[in-house]
Formats: structure tokens, C-alpha cells, sequence
């Protein structure tokens, strides 16, 4: 439902970036099925509606964060205008002239998230997002998660790290060797 924040945890292996690839239409499924926004399956006009997060932030580091986030506006379709107004959600705003190299871990994941906002998605997409991040770090993306959920936008987040789920989310789904053993609040 819009604002919730689902949880998908498990270990190492269990098929939580695997399913994200298969929902995103990176990976051929071998079986199954799912409906976004009530509808087989994910088609191109389905991805419009979704931002994501899959793997480590990856930018032009020799350009600031906003020239970057103007050539990923660019390529989506996004608003100019939704530059500034993203980068104050992740709390960037006053480094977005900083060329992108000269980011700690943490700034690149914002800056990310900031990216995978652009669009203003129904969906959002997290990966691991606290992955290698100092402890400031992991409680500056959970302020960011929960601050997008209370604009509405429902958030799907990965980790193997149940007590982060625990702090972030509404509801989790359990994963082991590609199985949900558990769903629910």
C-alpha cells in the first residue's frame, strides 16, 4: 500500500537481489508470477513508476551532484526542477555543486536515492542501502526511508540485517534459498 515500507530479509544468498532483477525485468524468472499496480507482470510503462536502487552508486566523478542528477533527468524524462527538491530530501542540497568524487560512502548512497526519486515513483527500491556505511550513515538512510514513506511512496528494502528491517519497515518477508517463509507485519 502507498507509504508502507516492506522489508525482505535474509541471508546471504537467499534471493532477495534476485528478486528485485526478476520484478525489474533484469532476470528471467524460471517460474512464478506478480502484478504491479494491478497488472501482470513488468512492462516498460509499469518501470516509469518505479525507482531503483540495485547496485553500488556508480556516477561521474569528476561532475558535481547536480550536473549528474541533470543527466539521469535528462535520460528519465524527469523535471530539472525535481533536482533541488530531491536533493533536500537526502539532505544534499548544500553539496550539490561537490563533484561526486569527493563523497563519502554514505553521500553516494543519498545522492542514489536521490536519483531513484527524480521520477517521484510509486515504488522505490533498495538494495542493501546501508551496505559498508558507518553507524551516522545508517541512521541518516533510515530518516531518508521514512521521510519518502510519509510523502506516500511505498518502499521496498533488502537486507540481510534483520534488526535494520526491524527499524525501518511495517511489514517483512523472510526469504531462505528463494522461499518466502514468512510474510506479515
Amino acid at each position: 500500500k502507498s507509504g508502507e515500507t516492506i522489508g525482505i530479509v535474509g541471508p546471504t544468498g537467499s534471493g532477495k537481489s534476485t528478486t528485485f532483477g526478476m520484478l525489474l525485468s533484469t532476470i528471467n524468472p524460471t517460474s512464478g508470477s506478480w502484478k504491479w499496480f494491478g497488472k501482470e507482470g513488468t512492462d516498460t510503462e509499469t518501470l516509469k513508476k518505479i525507482g531503483a536502487i540495485i547496485e553500488q552508486p556508480n556516477f561521474y566523478p569528476y561532475l558535481s551532484a547536480y550536473k549528474n542528477l541533470k543527466i539521469v533527468s535528462e535520460i528519465k524524462g524527469a523535471k530539472i526542477s525535481r533536482i533541488d527538491e530531491v536533493l533536500t530530501l537526502v539532505g544534499l542540497i548544500d553539496r550539490k555543486n561537490d563533484s561526486f568524487s569527493t563523497y563519502s560512502l554514505g553521500m553516494k548512497q543519498r545522492l542514489s536515492i536521490a536519483s531513484a526519486m527524480l521520477c517521484n515513483p510509486e515504488v522505490l527500491i533498495l538494495d542493501e542501502p546501508t551496505n559498508g556505511l558507518d553507524p551516522e550513515g545508517i541512521i541518516q538512510i533510515r530518516e531518508i526511508i521514512n521521510n519518502i514513506a510519509k510523502l506516500g511512496t511505498t518502499i521496498i528494502v533488502a537486507s540481510h540485517l534483520l534488526d535494520e528491517i526491524e527499524k525501518t519497515c511495517s511489514h517483512v518477508i523472510v526469504l531462505k534459498q528463494g522461499v518466502a517463509i514468512y510474510s506479515g507485519p
